[in-house]
């Protein structure tokens, strides 16, 4: 299985330990599924985790990042034409689409129904569950 994971659930990981957030990485540490990203995605991760209001430690910042970077399907993508609320999103969203992953987000509502190119986009728990499911 694949996934694109929103920055936002990135950033949630290291906030909450305990969240439901984390679990997701953890997951994808475990090589549960396989993370999908392109280098937008991962220049939005170094800079948000890098953020000092955030007070993510760098260490733990540079682990995650190497994770990706080792773990992580490199995807080349099709310019999507539409337009999202948050427009920052449109790379989750094309990355998901060229490579046939799942988009987990905490931010459903920046994906409308009508506007996901026919991309699966669920929040963490929702993909928790289905990976429950797929064992």
């Amino acid at each position: 299985m694949k996934a694109v994971l929103d920055t936002n659930v990135v950033v949630s990981a290291f906030l909450s330990p305990a969240g439901v957030c984390r679990r997701v990485i953890d997951q994808a540490f475990e090589r549960r599924f396989e993370p999908c990203v392109d280098a937008r995605i991962i220049r939005e991760y170094k800079g948000v985790l890098g953020r000092p209001e955030l007070r993510i430690l760098p260490e733990e910042a540079a682990g995650f990042l190497d994770f990706v970077a080792s773990a992580s399907e490199r995807v080349a993508v099709t310019p999507l034409s539409l337009v999202l609320p948050d427009p920052d999103d449109l790379p989750f969203l094309e990355v998901a689409r060229e490579s046939d992953a799942i988009l987990v987000t905490g931010n459903l509502r920046h994906f409308p129904q009508d506007r996901r190119a026919g991309v699966s986009v669920l929040s963490p728990r929702e993909f928790l569950e289905l990976l429950g499911r797929s064992e």
